[in-house]
């Protein structure tokens, strides 16, 4: 209701009948008139009245209507409605009361009558208000007693719960305790009372400990953290406190409760976990992750002193060899007994840290200002280590010799932890290669050749991205000189390196992995060529190999991406060789097989790539789904008069024929290399003889430049290397006129036919 007058609303469609209220009520109210019933909800939504009067009949909507849309508006729905009407039946005042209205005032209107039941109704209204707010006050008292009762029910069962309570006045006296306090500490609530908890003080807390509790007490109002306490029984444990200062409305501390659990287990645990995560189990020696850890802080270390420290790669030579012969027990007795008398020897505050296996790593810190003295103390330490091991151990009642293997290098701040562990390592290697038992420092082109490899692997992994790599493509011929294919081979062209060798770069690619999408985006180059060329008459028989990573292989997906590369490119399967490693196939003999015997379903073929330089089992061998042995050129280099090579190479052929495969030999540079082959019996080859890898826009199938030019090579000299696709076709590439940039006539099968001498793979 309006804190002035009451606001009145009268719709009515009659202006006479608004004109006698108007004269009857405006000197007690604020009268707005509305002559329709969308022009009265409109005026109430503006500004909601305290009391509306409703005529029944109005044209387009009628007062009941009417009504129901006022009571529909949230802020309209409480506001008491009187109906005006002429009828007086009881179903008209029924409809009305049913939709909300408050009462009936009946035409012509009593001003008199009106005016006393409008007061009724607004006074009405107004004690339902007050005694709405007053109902709303004594519920929110009511909620609140409840919350109090409740929280103090909490308050209760949280002070007598499993956490020790403590209660102080504002100096720290203790007023109350619960049972808690006494089962965790030992005191009773009569030995606790009246004094502070200095009581439970054990001494590992120094007075700055407790000075700054005080403090942040006081500018925070509540403390928490760990401290060591001591319980009535001398027995020291650890607990989680908590302290809060409870204050007054003028903001003056009046107590201090103190909340605390026992936590020496979890402590016990949390130092277990410690000793797990940072140490190693069997020598009790820091693992590799305190050490990496410990290193950065040398590094630290380092750069504030400016003196040089320097890290030492340790390995027990032969130690796999002792294992083998007399068992992992005895192989963990020497690793312990060598963590006791490398502890021993090296100062306080170096580190001796185990990184696995027979691996162990010392970190010496602050050796010299200058490199030149720093290498000469390292260089005396390594002989001192030499000297603490060489006595004999007795393991398992036997004695054994023990003897180290150690890579060296120091460090100054500007290095970083990985690359230490490199150059370390690197060291190691060249200890182990020059004999072992050894010294030996990081030598810094050892350093370049690694700076220069991390640099190669970073822009490796971008060449692809990049557009960098290219696929080459090296021709191969059957003894007929006839072009039956290509391997593709990968190059990498840098931008500010130039050509990168691939004995550079595909290592790097195995290592990092990057050799899976390099590989398969070789597959798919390869494969795209085989669909360019199914159009060319002469060059749609040609097979295109590519070699396949052992890491690749490996993948359980490499079948599904081999089937997936051809489906995309279109490609005939028939027309792709995969070329795999001796030490590829071999390794895992059942995988492999099961692996080659589902690519041989898709049309592949497979050929082995540097046949005779691995550990060859002919059991394995005759298993294996093979169309093709390929003789590596390093045993076709010395062909002929090497007699070792000379005898794998027929060796080579002859089980290629026996197991029905076809042999190809790589690396031919010479006629003589030819004759030797061919009079064995090889049926294919390639090399600098006949072409040096090209890019495909450079590749061109020459006939072999050998003392058969004269004479160009029958088709039938073919007939058993070229399958029945190859043969039916009448055409073969190496039947095409030799004569560069000239258009010849060939006869091929009795037709003469007129083509390039040159044949351009790519058109």
């Amino acid at each position: 209701m309006s804190e002035s007058r009451p606001r009145i609303l009268a719709i009515d469609d009659t202006p006479a009948n608004l004109l006698t209220l108007g004269a009857a009520l405006s000197e007690h109210y604020d009268l707005q008139t509305a002559i329709s019933g969308e022009m009265g909800i409109a005026l109430a939504m503006e500004t909601p009245p305290d009391l509306i009067l409703l005529d029944v009949m109005m044209p387009r909507i009628d007062g009941f209507e009417t009504c129901r849309r006022l009571k529909a508006e949230p802020r309209l729905k409480d506001v008491p409605v009187i109906f005006i009407t002429a009828a007086s039946e009881l179903e008209s005042e029924l409809e009305g009361l049913t939709l909300g209205g408050a009462d009936y005032l009946i035409k012509p209107i009593n001003v008199d009558i009106a005016r006393r039941r409008i007061n009724n109704l607004l006074e009405r209204e107004t004690l339902h208000r007050k005694v709405q707010v007053q109902r709303d006050e004594l519920e929110a008292l009511l909620a609140e007693r409840l919350q109090a009762e409740s929280e103090l029910r909490i308050a209760a069962v949280a002070f007598d719960s499993q956490n020790g309570m403590v209660i102080t006045d504002p100096s720290g006296v203790i007023l109350k305790v619960n049972a808690a306090f006494t089962r965790l500490t030992g005191y009773s609530a009569a030995e606790a009372l009246g004094r502070t908890p200095a009581l439970l003080k054990s001494g590992r807390h120094d007075e700055l400990f407790y000075q700054r509790m005080w403090s942040a007490l006081k500018e925070k109002g509540w403390w928490q953290g760990e401290v060591w306490n001591k319980r009535k029984n001398g027995q020291i444990y650890a607990e989680l406190l908590t302290i809060t200062a409870i204050m007054t409305a003028e903001g003056v501390t009046s107590n201090y409760v103190a909340s605390f659990s026992d936590i020496t287990e979890d402590k016990r645990a949390e130092a277990e976990i410690h000793r797990l995560a940072y140490y190693d189990a069997l020598t009790h020696l820091p693992n590799r992750r305190l050490l990496q850890d410990r290193l950065a802080q040398a590094l630290a270390g380092a750069a504030r002193s400016g003196r040089y420290g320097a890290i030492f790669f340790i390995d027990l030579d032969n130690f796999k060899a002792l294992n083998d012969t007399r068992g992992h027990e005895v192989g963990d007795l020497l690793l312990s007994e060598v963590a006791q008398r490398l502890r021993a020897c090296v100062r306080e505050g170096d580190t001796i840290a185990r990184l696995g296996g027979d691996e162990f790593v010392l970190l010496l810190e602050g050796l010299a200002a200058e490199a030149n003295e720093g290498a000469a103390l390292a260089k005396k330490m390594g002989k001192k280590l030499f000297e603490i091991i060489a006595p004999s151990f007795t393991l398992d009642g036997l004695p054994y010799q023990c003897k180290l293997s150690m890579g060296v290098c120091l460090f100054a701040h500007e290095d970083s932890v990985e690359d230490l562990f490199k150059r370390a390592d690197l060291a190691l290697y060249q200890a182990k290669s020059a004999g072992r038992n050894s010294l030996r420092f990081f030598d810094p082109a050892m350093q370049a050749a690694m700076e220069l490899r991390s640099a190669l692997e970073i822009d490796l992994a971008d060449a692809l991205d990049l557009d960098q790599l290219r696929v080459y493509y090296q021709p191969q011929y059957d003894t007929a000189r006839r072009a039956v294919g290509v391997e593709a081979l990968l190059r990498w062209q840098h931008p500010q390196r130039g050509m990168i060798a691939p004995s550079d770069f595909i290592p790097l690619a195995e290592d990092t992995g990057l050799i899976l999408p390099i590989g398969r985006w070789v597959m798919e180059s390869a494969c795209a060529l085989i669909g360019q060329w199914a159009g060319d008459l002469q060059a749609q028989w040609l097979e295109i190999a590519v070699n396949v990573s052992a890491r690749q292989f490996r993948r359980a997906d490499f079948v599904a991406e081999v089937r997936g590369v051809l489906e995309r490119s279109g490609a005939n399967p028939q027309r792709l060789k995969l070329e795999l490693t001796e030490s590829l196939v071999l390794e895992n003999v059942e995988d492999t097989i099961a692996k080659m015997r589902a690519i041989k379903a898709l049309g592949v073929r497979l050929s082995m790539d540097d046949f005779g330089t691995g550990y060859s089992s002919l059991s394995y061998l005759a298993q294996l789904p093979l169309d093709q042995l390929k003789i590596d050129q390093s045993f076709v280099r010395n062909l002929p008069g090497a007699n070792k090579d000379e005898t794998i190479a027929r060796t080579i052929i002859t089980l290629g024929r026996e197991l029905e495969m076809n042999v190809i030999a790589e690396g031919v540079e010479t006629e003589a290399q030819l004759e030797f082959l061919e009079a064995h019996g090889c049926h294919a080859y390639q090399g600098y003889l006949f072409s040096r890898p090209l890019p495909l826009a450079d590749l061109v199938l020459f006939p072999a430049q050998t003392k058969m030019d004269s004479a160009p090579a029958s088709p039938a000299a073919a007939q058993d290397f070229l399958g029945p696709e190859q043969r039916d076709s009448g055409l073969a590439v190496g039947d095409l006129a030799r004569a560069h940039g000239e258009q010849g006539v060939v006869e091929v099968q009795g037709q003469q036919v007129e083509e390039l001498a040159v044949v351009e793979l790519l058109r």
